[in-house]
Order: C-alpha cells, then structure tokens, then sequence
C-alpha cells in the first residue's frame, strides 16, 4: 500500500498500519514470544534462526514431531523472527493441527498473517485466528489488541480504544506491552480528537501489580538487594502467553523458589518484601503476615521497615 492513498478506504488501512506499528512491539515484548504450553510444560521460546542450517534442524525436529506442537510453533518463531511471515503461517497451522485448543497458538498465526499481508492491515483469515483465539481464553492479550485495532479499521474508534483500556486494565503493572500499549491508545485517541488522558488514568488505578517485580529498588527502596533477580522478559512473557490457570502455577513456583532461597538469605530485607507482596498478589494473606513475621524475627533491627511495607500492601 503506498503512503500517497488517499481514499477513505486508504486512510483507514493506513491507520491501521500505524496501530499495528504498536503491535509489532507488543510481539517482540510479549506474547510475540510465542510460549507453547504442552506436554513439555513452559518452555522458553526459540531464538530466531541465525541461518538457513538453523531453520532446517528445527524442521527436522518439526517434521520428526507427531503428538507436539511444541517444534512446530519453535520453527514458526523461528521464521517469524526472520521476517519469513507465509513460512511461519504454515507452520502454526501445522502446530494448531496437533494442538487446536491452544489460543496462544492462533493468535500467534493472527499476528503473523498479518504480517504476511501487503495490502490489507487484518485479512479475514488473521482475523478468523483471533476470534478463535478470544473463543479459547477471553483473556488472550495479543487478540484482544488486534480485535480492538479491527475496531479502528472499522471506523469505530470509541469502540477500540474501551477495547484497548480493558486490556490496560487487565494487564500487570510491567507488562512488556504496557507503555507501547498506551502509546496506541494515545495515538489514537489524538488523531480522532478524542480526550483519553483521563480514561487512561483511570484504567491505571487498581491494577494489579507484577508478581515479582523485575528488580527490587521501587518495592523496598533503600533496603533494595542488588542481587535479588525478579523475573525475565521473557518469564514475563510467558506468563502473558499462558491460560489463567497456568499462570497460577508458574507464579505459585516462583515464589516457592523466592521463599527457599530467603531460608539460605534471611537477611535479605528487599526478599522479604517481595515475598509479601507476592503472597498478597496470589490471594494469600495468611501467608503474607507469615512472611512478615519470619522476616522481622531474622531481621530485628528492620522490623519498623518491614512493618511500613507490609502495611502498604495491606498484610494485617
């Protein structure tokens, strides 16, 4: 599509194009890891090949593959990170052959056609893939935001941008598509006069906060440790990628490891922060105040500190 069209029909594919600009890096940032949650349990994503004999050891192992869409959605990613958009198509449609129940998977071939399409922001195929995709998991972000741009495509952009709010709303604090989400919401909202500063505020309040935070300084200020690690972009993603249920258990693990690792380190103030407020983001405040109690029992001397914290987030 050339950027001189100025038909109504060329204004609306080019704003299209500019949402989807955002979408590009809601895939590099988040759901565009294309976890494939299998048999295998979460894996992390394939790195995009480096070479053609790269791609073809993961067509090999995609090929050899009967019962797992695990290899196929490796190699689709694959082919993706590479710009190889129809190759990566066909191969989520062969992973969704296996695995037909998985929203992360068509939601994955959504954003990939349309990627492959020259002409038209959101084929009928990438957008039959996202509305399989919200059937599955209402929750699935990466079509949510697209079924949301479909909206702007339409003309109805009051509609896309409550679509685009919801999904604000919904999403962690953190989360790698956030600031590129808000950014669309913004655009928008600016190029058909709309006033969304306000809404967007708004959407902000009661969020829910990242389980772990990707480091430490904001959650215990000056008692920060610099070595306590939250979670990767990609762990991050992976959740983002994941049903409800296994995001529980992946969030459960996680702070199973934080709570061993604060048995080894007691002295860690900034852990045990971090451990409250992820007791009280799993719905677990009897556990919480238990945090809050070990913590203060190792660490005398912090125990005013530890008490401020853990009232901010609201374990009594």
């Amino acid at each position: 599509m050339g950027t001189g069209d100025q038909s109504p029909q060329g204004e609306t594919s080019k704003a299209g194009w500019v949402l989807l600009g955002a979408a590009l890096l809601l895939a590099a940032g988040s759901v565009g890891y294309n976890i494939y949650e299998g048999s295998r349990g979460p894996s992390a994503p394939a790195a995009p090949a480096d070479d053609a004999a790269s791609i073809e050891q993961l067509r090999a192992a995609a090929e050899a593959s009967k019962d797992d869409a695990g290899p196929w959605s490796d190699l689709a990613y694959a082919y993706f990170g590479q710009g190889q958009y129809a190759e990566a198509a066909a191969a989520y449609r062969r992973a969704l052959e296996i695995a037909p129940d998985e929203a992360v998977l068509w939601s994955a071939l959504g954003e990939t056609l349309v990627l492959a399409s020259e002409r038209d922001p959101l084929p009928p195929e990438a957008l039959a893939a996202f509305q399989k995709a919200v059937a599955l998991d209402a929750s699935d972000p990466r079509a949510r935001y697209f079924l949301a741009a479909k909206k702007d495509l339409d003309k109805d952009h009051e509609g896309a941008i409550a679509a685009w709010l919801d999904l604000l709303a919904d999403s962690p604090q953190g989360a790698p598509w956030e600031a590129d989400l808000v950014r669309t919401i913004e655009q928008v909202g600016q190029i058909n006069k709309i006033d969304v500063a306000p809404r967007i505020a708004k959407a902000q309040e009661g969020r829910k906060p990242a389980l772990l935070a990707p480091g430490s300084g904001s959650v215990a200020g000056e008692a920060a440790s610099a070595n306590l690690r939250g979670p990767s972009a990609a762990e991050v993603a992976a959740a983002g990628a994941m049903k409800p249920s296994e995001q529980r258990e992946m969030a459960e693990g996680m702070v199973a490891q934080l709570e061993s690792r604060l048995q080894a380190e007691p002295k860690n103030v900034d852990g045990w922060v971090m451990l409250m407020r992820s007791r009280m983001t799993l719905g677990e405040p009897a556990k919480a105040k238990a945090a809050l109690e070990a913590a203060v029992k190792a660490n005398p001397g912090a125990a005013a500190q530890l008490r401020d914290q853990a009232a901010a987030l609201g374990v009594k």
